[in-house]
């Protein structure tokens, strides 16, 4: 396994990759890599085959944070990163600064970003306004310069995905989107990097989110209608912010075609939350089936 840091040297591998005829399987992160990502990688490697090459970039990208976010914090260890990608079989990691990323931001020298602008206005879009700016710009230079065939994503961050989805059909890139399944701890928390913050009785206080979807899936269930989405947003704020350390942030019921959110929820729909454990943001989702 390879470590590539040079913009230059990645967009000159992945060319050499594409006249030789290889499969490229990309998983972009942000690092602090866990079960999760791990198990991207190896959806990766199952779909280019033993011969096929599988790109892993850790980046930290800076403009999908809003100032007031956890840019600075925001865990790194890359030799642990590396040693989980050659487990997982990686063939490259991807490691690129700021500086080659985005050369001469710092100068207002860069000015040039992809916006998606109807997937991305519920949910994160509307309680991080900047963010989704940020993760199209970034993925679509990532795709750029790898140059994929497929590219897998977590359905951990299902908004992101689809948002990736569409600009990918939108501008018509060569790559084919890939959505794996959410990787959850034994208690049902779902595997993030931002879980490290958890410590002591904020790490089981964070099981509320998984706990309040079980919750509204037998809710559905047990209903012979459809249920008024705002009421159960209501009891589901009301079971989670139980937690003395809980904040909802949101709570949505939408399509999942579409993400356009509904007023009336019943099997089929889709549940996305965002919650505040102290000062750690959590996210979550999952179709109430």
């Amino acid at each position: 396994m390879r470590t590539v840091t040079s913009v230059q040297a990645m967009q000159r591998l992945a060319l050499q990759w594409r006249r030789q005829g290889k499969r490229v399987g990309f998983v972009p992160t942000m690092g602090y890599l866990h079960a999760g990502h791990v198990s991207l990688v190896q959806r990766a490697r199952k779909l280019v085959g033993k011969d096929g090459i599988v790109v892993v970039s850790i980046y930290v990208n800076p403009t999908q944070f809003a100032p007031t976010e956890d840019l600075s914090r925001y865990p790194r260890d890359f030799k642990r990163d590396e040693k989980l990608c050659r487990e997982a079989s990686a063939d490259f990691i991807f490691y690129p600064s700021d500086a080659e990323m985005y050369p001469g931001k710092s100068e207002s020298l860069y000015s040039t970003y992809v916006v998606e602008e109807l997937l991305s206005r519920e949910m994160e879009g509307a309680s991080r306004p900047t963010h989704f700016k940020g993760v199209t710009t970034i993925v679509a230079k990532l795709f750029n310069l790898v140059l994929p065939e497929v590219a897998v994503f977590g359905a951990k961050d299902f908004q992101q995905a689809a948002v990736i989805q569409r600009m990918v059909t939108d501008l018509n890139f060569p790559v084919k989107i890939v959505v794996a399944p959410t990787v959850r701890e034994p208690d049902g928390l779902a595997m993030s990097s931002r879980n490290k913050y958890l410590e002591g009785p904020l790490r089981t206080q964070a099981v509320a989110l998984s706990h309040a979807m079980l919750k509204a899936r037998e809710a559905v269930k047990k209903s012979r209608s459809p249920l008024p989405a705002s009421r159960l947003k209501q009891q589901l704020q009301k079971f989670i912010e139980e937690q003395p350390a809980a904040k909802v942030d949101y709570i949505a019921f939408f399509d999942p075609a579409t993400l356009q959110p509904v007023t009336r929820v019943h099997r089929g729909t889709h549940m996305a939350l965002a919650v505040f454990v102290g000062k750690t943001r959590l996210i979550d989702n999952g179709l109430l089936a």
